[in-house]
């Protein structure tokens, strides 16, 4: 197949473009601010204009559509808020507009979004039926998602890739928990009792590949582990591991002072999440519990049956 992505550099997107490729399918990566060049196209997200340059013309079978501000990044204001929807609504409507354009529309479309949709439900089990939630992350999710409504109107088969925490030592969160852990500075947030929906970064790009290929994929989608787990067994699993203590707690008060609105957002929302999807459609979990992925991530080992994936 011929796939563009956007967000190539990112975590997700520099792993999947690898394995993309060495699935022999033909990879074109879209970019800000840099000239094409090659299978580097330039792309305005404000306009959603892409210089095609040499491949003019070309068939694009299937677009994943990655790129959007980091919202763990800084601490939240109006302005960054601001910036949240115009990289991730406002791009991907423009995004879509120039893709209708095209004398031959993608049939596959994959669009991030992320599990915030579903707001905070306690102890109870979220699949992906369910409802968006209220709150400005849930908000900012659905309308990233609706952003891609117009594809209907060409057959294109479009996939809401709901993400959780993608846990990789090569960035993302997970690797920025690594060095107060290692220092005996880990921490439960809050009461603990808040569930993590996870997936390792190597099931969440096997998960993408899939859903390239599995035709009853689409709408939401979560891509998460069949195994979450409560904060406070993450935070009692990493320490002992690393061999260190973990006997501080960060009260929900002391997180909303620092993080503000982020806190409840990323920090202290329970989100029980189910892979109902993926599941059904035959997906199979090389890291599907969290203690045997994160012995194979602290040992820099790849999981044993990613070559054995559809």
């Amino acid at each position: 197949m011929r796939v563009v992505v956007s967000g190539s550099t990112g975590l997700i997107g520099s792993s999947l473009t690898d394995r993309l490729r060495s699935a022999g399918h033909k990879v074109l990566t879209l970019h800000r601010f840099v000239p094409t060049s090659g299978d580097r196209l330039r792309w305005d997200p404000s306009s959603g204009a892409i210089d095609w340059g040499t491949h003019c013309g070309t068939q694009v079978d299937a677009v994943i559509h990655l790129a959007g501000e980091n919202i763990g990044a800084n601490r939240w204001s109006a302005a960054r808020k601001v910036e949240f929807r115009l990289s991730r609504v406002e791009a991907t409507r423009s995004l879509v507009k120039t893709l209708l354009e095209l004398p031959q529309p993608p049939s596959m479309f994959i669009g991030a979004s992320a599990i915030g949709y579903y707001g905070d439900h306690g102890d109870n089990w979220i699949e992906e039926h369910q409802a968006s939630g209220s709150d400005f992350i849930s908000k900012l999710a659905l309308d990233w998602e609706q952003a891609t409504l117009p594809l209907k109107a060409v057959a294109c088969r479009v996939v809401h890739a709901r993400f959780g925490m993608v846990l990789s030592m090569n960035g993302g969160a997970f690797a920025k928990m690594l060095t107060p852990f290692r220092w005996g500075l880990g921490a439960q947030l809050g009461s603990g009792q808040q569930w993590m929906s996870w997936i390792s970064l190597e099931d969440c790009t096997a998960a993408l590949l899939h859903a390239l290929i599995a035709p009853k994929l689409a709408g939401g989608v979560n891509f998460v582990s069949p195994a979450p787990l409560r904060n406070t067994n993450f935070t009692q699993a990493l320490a002992r591991l690393l061999h260190r203590p973990a006997l501080c707690r960060v009260p929900a008060g002391l997180l909303r002072i620092v993080f503000g609105e982020m806190a409840d957002a990323l920090l202290l929302r329970s989100q029980r999440v189910a892979p109902t999807q993926l599941n059904a459609s035959g997906f199979r979990f090389a890291d599907p519990t969290f203690e045997p992925m994160l012995v194979r991530l602290l040992n820099n080992r790849s999981p044993n049956s990613v070559r054995n994936r559809r």
